[in-house]
């Protein structure tokens, strides 16, 4: 008789299949160790879908902490100091240096544009000898441990587009943030924390509005989007129970309900069902996990101390960086802090003296805490607005009383940890600070940067949707290898 075909797949010794047995238990437990919830019956998730949550190659972070700037801090007032701004102080700006860019509706009607330094001292510090302002003592006690770039720059020229830029590498709404695409791409490492947090605070300047598009998951799954806490007595709306309910009916209620789901996903296949259970799910574990993870009262004095006494105020900038420490300590992989007050369009001295102080001693803080516990090598932290201000007043000025427009060509940003090379000053503007002159830094480097201490190749991170394949760094993108350690 003429033997089946398929007998020749059959014919595998007791060897052979044995050592094919131990690579694939090996590659499990390897992916179990990398991806906690690789194997964890996640139904209706496509092969794609999992294998994107294994990093590309040996991340040198595994989470990020974000500390936006929402306004544009000025970069003159803090970081970049142009001594010849102050000389050429009242003349206009000139049009070689200008060179015909784009300018606000709120000063391209303007007849001159007279430059103005800024009032604030500088000072070197720590053994790189940074600059930094005398605006932001705490920063510049970690001289040594940040990595200033100063030559951001960016597409947009107003507040929305530009924030919507910084956050998912597109000007326009309804594109996953980057907290989406991280969650997307690498999972969570807690299984009762949601993967990406957001936190808001405002202080006493001119703020700009945040809005729920910038940390939505777009056209990934639902679960991927950012999860938003609250400074009220529920940090997270509608987590707890009502009355009358306790844990076990909970409990018993969310089985019946998953019951449900799935005969549903069985007849309609529908991912997003899938995302429902697991949401549910998800809701259930925080009900423990946030009440414990936003306790303040097991934290030390000292830790309080050196975070600043409003880190006991929920809501505040600084009771949001120790939060922050504490959920990326608990493993949620990036937390986005939104710190509204720094649209400095006029009496700029005044409100950024109040908004520096509202910021500086609890963003050093969240630097050395990490540190000092041995988890700032895996901690990317971010500081940073959407563009900068321009070196020219917006409207009349005096000395103690100007203001400054928008700005994308050049401004500044700190970056800390996760790989990243300490102590040293990155890119250069010209003597104005109007233009980038070495080294320039755009969005989607920073991007393709970000993702890249984290083990994921920009150009490979991707979601096909309508045809197209996204990625966070659209089409464009170089890593800025002169700041990775």
């Amino acid at each position: 008789m003429e033997k089946p075909i398929f007998d020749f797949g059959m014919n595998v010794n007791r060897r052979h299949f044995l050592s094919k047995l131990s690579l694939g238990l090996g590659s499990a437990a390897l992916g179990t160790l990398l991806v906690p919830d690789l194997l964890k019956g996640i139904g209706g998730s496509s092969v794609n879908d999992i294998v994107s949550r294994l990093p590309h190659f040996a991340p040198k972070a595994k989470r990020v902490i974000y500390l936006f700037q929402n306004g544009a801090p000025s970069q003159y007032e803090l970081f970049d100091n142009k001594p010849l701004l102050n000389k050429m102080y009242g003349q206009d700006l000139p049009e070689s240096v200008r060179g015909g860019q784009r300018l606000t509706g709120m000063t391209a009607k303007q007849s001159r544009f007279p430059l103005a330094g800024s009032i604030f001292n500088f000072a070197q510090h720590g053994k790189s000898g940074s600059s930094i302002s005398e605006l932001l003592p705490y920063t510049a006690g970690i001289a040594d441990d940040i990595c200033i770039i100063k030559s951001m720059n960016t597409d947009a020229i107003n507040h929305d587009p530009a924030l919507t830029f910084f956050q998912s590498g597109a000007q326009v709404g309804n594109r996953p943030s980057m907290g989406a695409w991280l969650s997307y791409g690498l999972g969570s490492e807690n299984q009762n924390l949601p993967g990406f947090c957001v936190l808001l605070s405002r202080g006493i300047g001119n703020g700009q509005g945040v809005y729920s598009k910038l940390w939505t998951n777009g056209f990934l799954d639902s679960v991927h989007q950012g999860v938003q806490f609250s400074s009220g007595e529920n940090p997270v709306l509608y987590l707890g129970d009502p009355d009358g309910m306790d844990r076990v009916d909970r409990r018993d209620m969310l089985d019946k309900l998953a019951a449900l789901n799935q005969g549903s996903f069985d007849e309609f296949e529908d991912p997003e069902i899938v995302t429902k259970i697991q949401q549910y799910e998800m809701a259930f574990r925080m009900q423990t996990a946030v009440p414990e993870v936003t306790d303040m009262s097991k934290e030390p004095e000292s830790i309080i101390k050196m975070y600043g006494a409003d880190s006991l105020i929920p809501g505040t900038y600084a009771a949001n960086c120790l939060l922050a420490r504490k959920l990326s300590e608990q493993g949620v992989r990036f937390v986005q802090l939104y710190h509204q007050g720094w649209d400095g369009h006029a009496n700029l001295p005044m409100e950024i003296r109040a908004q520096s102080k509202d910021v500086d001693q609890a963003s050093a803080a969240l630097v050395t805490d990490l540190k000092q516990r041995g988890l700032l090598d895996e901690t990317l932290v971010i500081w940073g607005g959407e563009f900068g201000r321009t070196n020219y007043c917006q409207g009349e000025f005096t000395k103690e009383n100007y203001g400054r427009d928008h700005h994308p060509r050049a401004f500044t940003i700190w970056m800390a940890g996760g790989g990243i090379k300490p102590g040293i000053e990155y890119g250069e503007t010209d003597d104005l600070g109007y233009n980038i002159i070495r080294d320039p830094v755009h969005v989607h480097d920073l991007h393709a940067t970000i993702l890249n201490q984290l083990g994921l190749d920009h150009e490979k991170l991707v979601f096909k949707h309508q045809g197209r394949r996204y990625r966070l760094t659209d089409v464009a993108g170089n890593l800025v290898k002169g700041i990775i350690a």
